[in-house]
Order: structure tokens, then sequence, then C-alpha cells
């Protein structure tokens, strides 16, 4: 049996948590060298890290039953209570059997139709030639909206709907600081918590609200909401009750939501850096849409657009994934007791060199079929793996599909000379700025 090394920087107390609140990305990457497995301090408290895709997936899939949500899920079960972001044990695999049937290919078909299509429309009919677009804050928007309108049907949640817009971004802001940081922080009256404080507050008034007057009505809307309120258990008849309901909708709008807009904003900034791409892209949804609106049926058909969107997933996701231990389990030859911390950072996996070749180009080719035939299980995690694989994947990738191929239909989005673009780490890697300016298309399919 082996040992995990102790990453060199430890401080008394404080563990490897500032560099790690100060610098995530960069920390993580460096962890690599140190090992398969490595241990770092999060203050007093150590953690586990895995840094091959093979530990990734052993963790994740292969014997996820051994492990629970992690500290960083203790951490957010105020805001999020026991839905599926945070739960463990039967009760996360029952909700989850009751979540599946909203995210099924048929609901999802219905919402691109009735709503996402719809939103991203207008959304690009607003902008006027040359004006500058802040892209970041428009993508949260639309996809809060998206949200928002695919959860409460128009007749219940129009309140509910300007509750969310106005407080989930400020939740969004503050989540993974709060989630690192020691309990007392949290406690502390300085503005940051005052705001999470609040806007959490607000939620919890204004979602059982529109929970119970949907209850009431007992009508199925076609909405997110309605399937969750009808659904039942097939292996216990069980439903969920209004409390259980409410834990899933929160977890549905801050992780759905925020995972589609800096999608979408990254996608954006991506193809405009890169005049070939943007020039693919656009020549691809000319012949697939042909002027036409984007409907469920043509997504298959933008293979060239849903490889740029793999790029993007690879090169944004969340920075790490928190698990703890049920029993003694041995990882990579390293016996770690029922009990234990243990991490995986998708950010870095997806950097690694060794199948990511020159990893931070941009290079939405590595997703050609027989490439991604060469990659190993757990080399790419954007919505983690295994059992706890996130229900929503396939409604983020169509979203972030659709309102690329909507707004790529008629615009151009250029960056703003002079506008320097990076990553700020909160819940997701998200863009610190995006101006870009918005230039009317040539649909004559003239090279732009």
């Amino acid at each position: 049996m082996g040992t995990a090394p102790v990453v060199p920087g430890r401080l008394p107390l404080l563990g490897h948590t500032v560099p790690m609140l100060r610098g995530p990305v960069r920390f993580l990457a460096s962890l690599r060298e140190h090992g398969e497995i490595v241990r770092i301090f999060l203050g007093p408290l150590p953690v586990y890290l895995v840094t091959t895709p093979e530990l990734a997936w052993q963790v994740l899939a292969g014997e996820a039953d051994k492990f629970d949500k992690g500290i960083v899920f203790d951490k957010m079960r105020p805001l999020f209570g026991d839905g599926l972001a945070t739960s463990n044990g039967a009760f996360n695999q029952r909700q989850r059997r009751m979540v599946l049937p909203a995210f099924g290919r048929a609901r999802i078909e219905g919402y691109t139709e009735s709503t996402i299509t719809a939103l991203a429309a207008e959304l690009s009919a607003s902008w006027r030639p040359g004006q500058v677009v802040e892209v970041d804050q428009r993508m949260q928007d639309l996809a809060l909206g998206i949200a928002g309108r695919t959860l409460f049907s128009t007749e219940l949640g129009e309140d509910v709907l300007a509750e969310i817009r106005r407080s989930i971004p400020i939740m969004l802001e503050n989540v993974l600081v709060r989630a690192f940081s020691p309990r007392l922080v949290e406690k502390l009256p300085i503005p940051a918590n005052r705001r999470f404080d609040a806007a959490a507050a607000r939620l919890r008034t204004a979602i059982p609200a529109a929970i119970e007057a949907a209850r009431a009505d007992g009508t199925d809307h076609g909405d997110l909401l309605s399937t969750l309120l009808l659904a039942t258990d097939p292996e216990t008849g069980e439903s969920m009750t209004d409390e259980q309901v409410h834990d899933e909708v929160i977890t549905i709008l801050t992780t759905g939501a925020e995972t589609t807009a800096v999608a979408l904003a990254w996608f954006f900034h991506e193809i405009a850096r890169q005049p070939e791409i943007e020039r693919r892209f656009h020549a691809e949804i000319d012949e697939v849409l042909g002027g036409n609106p984007v409907t469920f049926a043509d997504l298959p058909k933008l293979e060239y657009t849903q490889r740029i969107i793999n790029e993007v997933l690879r090169r944004t996701p969340p920075v790490i994934l928190m698990r703890r231990t049920r029993e003694d389990v041995e990882i990579g030859g390293v016996p770690i007791p029922k009990g234990t911390e243990v991490a995986v950072s998708q950010h870095t996996l997806h950097r690694n060199p060794e199948f990511y070749p020159d990893p931070e180009r941009f290079d939405p080719d590595r997703w050609l079929p027989e490439r991604v035939a060469q990659l190993p299980r757990g080399a790419y995690i954007p919505f983690g793996a295994g059992a706890r694989f996130c229900p929503g994947h396939f409604f983020a990738q169509t979203e972030i599909a659709v309102v690329a191929a909507t707004i790529g239909a008629r615009w151009r989005l250029v960056p703003v000379p002079g506008k320097r673009v990076y990553a700020k780490v909160k819940a997701t890697m998200q863009p610190n700025q995006l101006p870009m300016t918005a230039i009317p298309r040539d649909h004559l399919n003239v090279t732009p």
C-alpha cells in the first residue's frame, strides 16, 4: 500500500486554502506533477485529489456507491436543500428516478419549439447593427429566462421569473467562495454574505408560492414544474412533497442556467477569435437552416456546431467535484478511510496534454469521432459521470446549440478592441466581461 504525498505550500491552520481561492485553476493544474493521487488541506481538512482519468472514473462511476457528496455540497445545502445536487443514498436515487422524465427527449423537443427558439429569436431581434452587446450578461439573462419559462408556465410564474432574474446571479457570484470558506466566514455580516442570504430568502418565499399555486391548479401546463408535481417513483408509487419539489427547482435553476449561460458566452468569444472556425460555423447553419428557425430535428445535422460546444465545455467546466467516502476504499494503491474527502478536478483533466495535445488551443476538430474514440473514460466529464451524471445534460446541450444557431444565423459578434477578456472562477468559469459588437450577416453564403 502506498501513501499520497502532501502538496508543498501547506500553511498552518489555513492549509492550501489561500492558493485554492486566489488562483484555483493554476493551483489545481500544478497538482498533476506531484502524483496520480495527492493530499491538499482546506484549512485543517485533508482532501485526496486524483489527477488521472482512470482514478476520476473510479471515484465518479466505477465505485460511485462507495462515495457520497462531499463538503462543498454540505455547504451548499442551505441553498439547494436536499435536491439532486446535494442529497445522497437511496433518497438521491429515488429523486433521480422522478426527475429524469422531466428531461426526456419528448419534453425537451417541446421546450425547444415552444420556448428556447422563441426566446433566442426574441433576443436576437432586439439588437441593432453596430450595437455593443454585453454578451455574458445577455446570455445569463436568456438562460435564466429559458430555465424559468420551462419551469413555470406564464399563467403561474411571472413574479417568480422576475425574482429568479434578480436573485440567482447574486448567489452564483458567491457560491464557490462560500463553499471553500470556514463556516465562521459564512456568519460574518459582510456585504457579500448579506446579499447572498437575502437573495436565498427571497427565493425561498417566491418559489414555494408558485408550487402551492400549481398544486392547487392541478393542471399539466407542459412545464417542468407540472412534471415534478405529477411525478411518481416507479418503484414505490410515492410522489414528491412541495418541499422536495422546491429543492429540485432551485437545483435546476442554479446549476442549469449557469452552465448554459457561461458556455454560450465562451462560444461566441472563441469563434470570434478564429475566423476559420466562425466561417465553418456560419456555413453549416446556413446550409442546415436555410433561413428558417432552428427546430429540434435540425440539431443532429449541426455536427460542427456540436463540436464547438464540446470544445467549449472542455475548456470551461466546473473546477472541482467533491466526494466523501462511505467506507474504507483504495484509490490508486492508496488506502483511504471512511469519511474522507476526495476530489476530482474536471478543469485539470480536460487540459491534460497526454489526451489533449496543445490543450490551451481551441480546436473543435478534437471532437471528430475517430479522435473521441481514443479518449479514456474520465478524460472528458463536463457533466460528471456514473450514477450522478447530470440529468439535465441533454437539455443544456440542446439549449446551447439552439441559441448559438439562432443568433449565428443573423449576426456576427465581434470583439470590442481594447477589452481584455479572461476567466473568473465562480461557480463555473465565467468571463470577466464580454462586450461584443453585433454585425449583421450576409445571407448569400458570402464568407463573413
